[in-house]
């Protein structure tokens, strides 16, 4: 298990505050070195801020690419990795018109665009605005790669340490983590005799590492005056066959993830995550990115995996869509059909899911993605099995759903 990220989340201000960028930098780096210590490895470190919508206003909102640049240099500078500047908002729909211009001048920020939440009901004008965004930005890069900086959220409240939905709420500092832990749910059913010795495993775990994060947590805030905003156990994966969830579904008992059991699986690894005491952050599901993860990829490419199956897991366990490879040719109308659905599902269920979809230009059904990235294991295009919206859906209205989990 690894620690993916320590997320600083704080209100930059604009001009942004480069001398309270820098604070973070210094609290990050000192927080890296002790958990480092403790025998944890730390891949990033991280700064979430308040949605750029509201930092800049309506009236400023065209600075979106400025404000891009500005705190891009000034992470660069205070030695942080990446920086999320939150989402566009309804209220504010010109802010989803910025981000693909955003995206484009600077390589270390991450947006996202909110579609909806159960109190302010689900915007479909909003809905289409994060499918045009995913359509430009598919043209930033060659192979699509830069919608990797950009998701679509639905019912995602502040607080969450993984990117690109992390974003912050007040004025006030505060800082989680984001974890890499599909190894855990792997090596916990790969020797167990019985389902139960494999939830008790992982649980243990959990609760185990969760105690020893916690307790490093806690103890900044007194030298920092910092709230410690918990830990995303979410069961990320790497792409290597050891760490990835795929491994996990098929140690639990399906013989190919994505056949039918698979969703058995993904209830049985999320619930156990439920059950487990630890101080909360973010999403603490399962996190099921095809391009992220050795089996999952295998799956995809070989047809057995859909992304009707990802979004059928979704509503068990996992935290929407991610890194989904899809053909060039994709329209707007086409994506936002699956946004919606995306969307309803959150809202429905209130729970907190995002889509990071990845159009590949020039690419069609069932071709090599052949990403060359690290953080990767490439698949093949996957269908969009969808026609656009029609009807009452073509509408631009907003509209409310009761969730069932009141």
């Amino acid at each position: 298990m690894k620690i993916r990220s320590i997320t600083y989340f704080m209100n930059t201000g604009w001009p942004p505050d480069e001398a309270k960028i820098a604070a973070a930098g210094k609290f990050l780096a000192h927080a890296k070195s002790l958990y480092e210590a403790e025998g944890y490895t730390v891949q990033t470190t991280r700064l979430a801020t308040t949605p750029f919508s509201q930092t800049l206003g309506l009236d400023m909102i065209g600075l979106t690419p400025r404000l891009a640049m500005r705190i891009s240099k000034a992470i660069a500078e205070a030695g942080i990795d990446y920086a999320s500047l939150g989402p566009a908002m309804p209220d504010v729909l010109e802010s989803y018109d910025m981000i693909p211009d955003a995206i484009q001048a600077a390589e270390n920020i991450f947006f996202s665009g909110e579609m909806g939440s159960l109190q302010k009901g689900i915007s479909i004008e909003a809905v289409k605005a994060c499918a045009q965004v995913i359509v430009k930005t598919a043209k930033i890069t060659a192979g699509g790669f830069a919608n990797l900086r950009f998701a679509a959220l639905a019912n995602v409240p502040a607080g969450s340490p993984f990117f690109p939905a992390a974003y912050h709420d007040n004025d006030a500092p505060a800082f989680a983590l984001a974890l890499e832990a599909a190894d855990l749910a792997v090596s916990a059913f790969s020797s167990a005799e019985t389902l139960e010795d494999g939830r008790k495993a992982l649980i243990e775990q959990i609760e185990t590492h969760g105690r020893q994060l916690a307790y490093l947590g806690s103890t900044f805030k007194y030298q920092y005056s910092i709230r410690f905003g918990g830990i995303d156990f979410s069961l990320a994966p790497f792409p290597e066959t050891t760490q990835s969830l795929g491994t996990a579904f098929e140690n639990v008992g399906v013989p190919r993830t994505g056949l039918h059991g698979s969703l058995a699986s993904a209830a049985l690894l999320t619930e156990a995550i439920d059950r487990a005491d630890f101080t909360r952050a973010g999403f603490s599901g399962l996190m099921m990115p095809v391009l992220e993860d050795a089996n999952l990829s295998r799956r995809a490419a070989e047809g057995t995996l859909s992304v009707k199956d990802l979004l059928l897991y979704s509503a068990v366990c996992g935290t929407g869509l991610d890194t989904i490879p899809l053909p060039g040719d994709a329209t707007a109308d086409q994506i936002a059909a699956l946004l919606l659905d995306v969307a309803v599902l959150g809202v429905r269920l209130n729970k907190p899911l995002t889509a990071r979809l990845m159009p590949i230009p020039g690419k069609k059904v069932g071709d090599p993605s052949n990403f060359d990235f690290g953080f990767f294991a490439n698949s093949k295009v996957m269908a969009l099995e969808s026609e656009g919206l029609g009807g009452l859906l073509k509408n631009t209205e907003s509209f409310m759903l009761q969730s069932r989990n009141k």
